[in-house]
């Protein structure tokens, strides 16, 4: 049960840093490039807020434990969509470039593993 409660706060952490340290405090602001090249620079400042808050909220939600099977659904679905998009128009804007991918992946299947089996031993 350690190991899974670890693993969480891991989690949250990523999405809180994400949501609140690179996207509402805009600290790295490639993240508002991405977003101006997928949904076009004329709101890409406050879309990138926008999401910079539902990571937050990820985060939150992620702590609380509440229908964890369904969060860790989202999570992966958010994940593997956020980053077949980004993936497609803004590859070269991503921090590993392609490589982004697999480490989304790897997120995915961490997250899912600690939800779907750690959780169960």
């Amino acid at each position: 049960m350690i190991a899974y409660k670890t693993i969480c706060i891991l989690n949250s952490v990523v999405w809180l840093v994400n949501g609140l340290y690179c996207k509402v405090l805009d600290r790295t602001p490639r993240h508002r490039y991405i977003v101006a090249r997928i949904m076009g620079p004329a709101y890409a400042g406050l879309l990138t807020k926008g999401i910079g808050f539902l990571e937050i909220a990820m985060c939150i939600w992620v702590i609380t434990g509440i229908a964890s099977h369904l969060n860790v659904i989202v999570q992966i679905v958010i994940v593997c969509f956020m980053n077949a998009i980004e993936f497609v128009y803004a590859s070269d804007l991503l921090l590993w470039g392609k490589l982004n991918a697999l480490f989304a992946l790897g997120f995915v299947l961490l997250i899912y593993s600690n939800e779907f089996i750690v959780k169960i031993m």
